[in-house]
């Protein structure tokens, strides 16, 4: 096991991957009944069941498939965001059905896949500049420290400000002790700290609903059943995606959407947990990164052909880095938990919200830290990294923030008379992202089909 990992190449043990793979786990797991909460909102509460099999299959085959094969500690499951797209712009939206949206999945991954085997995806990941990479990962952060504050309920929307501060309830509270125990445990440098804190902070939680006599809702559920067996009507989703309904001219903008939101929230993930893991060379690049991609690319395909949306790599992944987490070890530790939550998923379900948050929190600042190597001096240097980083978490997508980051980047550069600094492939992929974004306005005015 520590050869074929290399375990002592990468300073690590067994021990230290076991426990990384459980912090990315707990801070992932929620996917495994928020997915088919959303999907089967589209696709018929029939479906729910079979949707929370079809989940945590995929992501435990595509996890484990991550680290064996690519031997990198990122974990892999239904992407959030691209999961409410297809459940409620593409199947109640537009009117499909739910086959016909599971098989753009399946057909956008396919391209993908294409991409990574002739290594255009690989070429366009080694043509984004230093600066650019660096901004990607810190608005990653700042997009994980929201999503935990959010989930904290510290941040909740208003309809003036678009977002405020949240009243100090219980769950608030509990959620910030948690915050503060897990800082505490960082700062005294205790192994397994962010794992401790998502336990420690779920015993304060159960605690708290003891003492409150369920005041104010519950917030640690406990399970009436701790083993639950799939049966054959659990498995009805998989492989009855419509390639041929999916095969129609007006639903290109609809792949291509998907297909560049894919693209680009992965290569922003592999850069940003790569960049807090120490895995990236001189050159800012990953090593055997075509095998990841390759791995995300399959990933997608799995996601539509089972059902569930597309599957792709997670930002929790940082979770287990910060712990430590160095080779596919860690992968496969959180691939056997979503294998085993197939019969557990009860259980599970123990970990509340609360719990998670402040992980995300803390992890978001792990992540923020290489602000300080960027390059601030040059305005078109540091102003498309800006943008990257504010737009990730203000517009709760990755790939948005990347894109207006390239684009400002290509624009820039070019109007200084400093086109040569650009990659060809960069400006390639600022034009697509370009007509990406006035796809639906060009729609709208008749200009584009």
């Amino acid at each position: 096991m520590a050869d074929f990992f290399k375990l002592k190449e990468r300073k690590t043990n067994v021990r230290t991957e076991i426990i990384a793979g459980l912090a990315t786990f707990m801070t992932m797991a929620y996917i495994v009944f928020v997915n088919p909460d959303i999907l089967s909102a589209a696709m018929g509460v029939e479906y729910k069941e079979a949707l929370i099999v079809a989940t945590a299959l995929a992501a435990g085959l595509m996890t484990l498939a991550m680290g064996l094969f690519a031997n990198y500690p990122f974990a892999l499951a239904s992407g959030m965001g691209l999961n409410a797209v297809l459940a409620f712009t593409v199947i109640e939206g537009l009117g499909l059905s739910w086959r016909t949206a599971m098989a753009i999945v399946v057909i956008e991954g396919l391209i993908v896949t294409a991409l990574v085997l002739t290594r255009t995806r690989e070429a366009v990941m080694n043509a984004i500049p230093t600066n650019l990479k660096r901004g990607i990962g810190v608005g990653i952060g700042l997009f994980l420290g929201f999503i935990g504050l959010k989930g904290a309920g510290i941040v909740t929307a208003s309809p003036a400000t678009l977002v405020t501060a949240g009243e100090i309830t219980r769950g608030v509270a509990v959620a910030l002790i948690g915050l503060l125990v897990t800082g505490l445990l960082l700062a005294r440098r205790v192994k397994g700290s962010i794992l401790l804190g998502i336990i420690l902070t779920t015993c304060i939680a159960w605690l708290s609903d003891l003492l409150s006599g369920n005041a104010g809702g519950t917030l640690v559920q406990i399970p009436r059943e701790i083993i639950a067996f799939p049966r054959a009507e659990h498995f009805k989703t998989f492989f009855q995606f419509d390639l041929a309904g999916a095969l129609q001219v007006g639903l290109i903008g609809i792949i291509l959407s998907f297909m560049v939101t894919d693209f680009f929230d992965t290569m922003g993930t592999v850069v940003a947990v790569g960049g807090e893991g120490g895995f990236l060379d001189k050159q800012n690049r990953l090593p055997g990164l075509n095998r990841v991609l390759l791995v995300d690319a399959m990933a997608a395909v799995v996601g539509g052909a089972f059902g569930c949306s597309s599957v792709t790599t997670y930002v929790e992944s940082a979770a287990g880095v910060s712990e430590g987490g160095r080779t596919g070890l860690t992968s496969v530790v959180v691939g056997i938990l979503f294998l085993l939550s197939i019969f557990f998923y009860p259980l599970i379900g123990i970990v509340p919200t609360v719990a998670t948050a402040p992980a995300l929190i803390v992890v978001g600042y792990l992540m923020m830290r290489v602000v300080k190597e960027m390059e601030w001096k040059e305005f078109d240097e540091a102003f498309p990294a800006f943008l990257t980083m504010v737009l990730i978490p203000l517009t709760y997508n990755v790939s948005t923030g990347i894109g207006w980051g390239f684009i400002s980047y290509a624009f820039l550069k070019t109007f200084r008379g400093k086109f040569k600094d650009v990659h060809p492939l960069m400006y390639v992929i600022s034009a697509v992202f370009l007509l990406v974004f006035l796809y639906k306005p060009l729609q709208k005015a008749g200009i584009l089909p």
